[in-house]
């Protein structure tokens, strides 16, 4: 496979999965502003600007933290190259470019949810329609991964388009747990209260596991507990363990394929022994906050070992 075409594939599916994550966090903002005053609301929008690393961009343009301004300015502003917007736009345009190697229901689902949100996002976005919006996002993402797990062959494509999609959720993971136990929470003295139980029920939300999570640990919410079950357990579609694993052996086919492994490969290595073994306990002792920087570090880290053995052109 060329290198432009892995990098197509490879960042249409990284794509698709952030612009899911995206939506999936301002719907769980919206819920908790919509429980809080008007002060501590802002903050939850301020904290969402956070996570997506586009507070700088936002505060250029606005200066308040208003709802309906910052999902608009997420979902398609002009002023924002990584509104949801121009996001569909790239994976619309690497499927597109990589119309070859993938199927024709893959592309169809691709270039529909493109068409679909272009029209739905064309006007501001408001509270009214907010909830039909994000619905959309999350449902054309869902189509075409849908349209790739049941057409695509197991082959060096499909390879690449789960080491987006998994690296993608990772990072999300990664971030979301982190600005919440570090930048969310008032104070200490909050911890344990409705406000803490709140926001983590808030982190469980934006990652589609509130459900999963109460089935596992009825009565439980607490930082511990939740850090565990997004980071370790491996049945958690979105937890960090099982997105390592579903890359690892995504890596591995690769190098059966090519006949060799490469500076990725060593880094999955390192990813490995970071997680391999740990308890929640050991990552509370080394500060959960410095073992999810030390994760997205090394989560880029990966992605640039992946772009680099697989000659991607930019």
């Amino acid at each position: 496979m060329l290198g432009r075409v892995a990098h197509g594939i490879f960042w249409m599916y990284r794509y698709l999965e952030r612009a899911e994550n995206t939506a999936r966090l301002l719907a769980a903002g919206q819920r908790m502003a919509l429980t809080r005053g008007d002060e501590m609301a802002d903050q939850e929008w301020k904290s969402i600007l956070t996570t997506l690393g586009l507070r700088q961009a936002y505060e250029e343009h606005y200066d308040d933290y208003d709802g309906a301004h910052v999902c608009d300015f997420v979902l398609r502003s002009k002023h924002n190259s990584e509104s949801v917007l121009s996001m569909m736009e790239r994976a619309r345009t690497n499927a597109r470019a990589c119309r070859s190697a993938i199927t024709a229901e893959v592309w169809e689902a691709i270039n529909e949810g493109w068409m679909t949100l272009r029209d739905l996002l064309s006007r501001p976005v408001r509270n009214s329609n907010l909830n039909m919006s994000l619905g959309a996002i999350r449902r054309e993402s869902t189509l075409a991964r849908g349209a790739s797990h049941g057409s695509m062959l197991r082959n060096e494509t499909y390879s690449f388009a789960r080491l987006g999609t998994f690296l993608e959720r990772a990072d999300n993971t990664a971030r979301i747990l982190d600005v919440k136990y570090y930048l969310l929470l008032p104070s200490l003295s909050y911890v344990g209260t409705p406000l803490d139980t709140g926001q983590w029920d808030n982190v469980l939300r934006a990652l589609a596991a509130e459900r999963a999570y109460r089935w596992l640990n009825a009565g439980r919410m607490d930082a511990r507990s939740i850090a565990d079950f997004l980071i370790l357990d491996e049945r958690f579609p979105r937890s960090l363990a099982f997105c390592y694993t579903a890359m690892r052996g995504n890596l591995g086919e690769l190098a059966k394929l090519h006949g060799a492994e490469g500076k990725s490969h060593e880094t999955m290595r390192e990813a490995d022994f970071r997680l391999t073994g740990k308890t929640v306990e050991d990552i509370f002792d080394q500060g959960l906050h410095q073992f999810l920087l030390e994760f997205i570090a090394g989560n880029q880290a990966l992605a640039g070992a992946i772009a680099e053995d697989y000659r991607f052109v930019s």
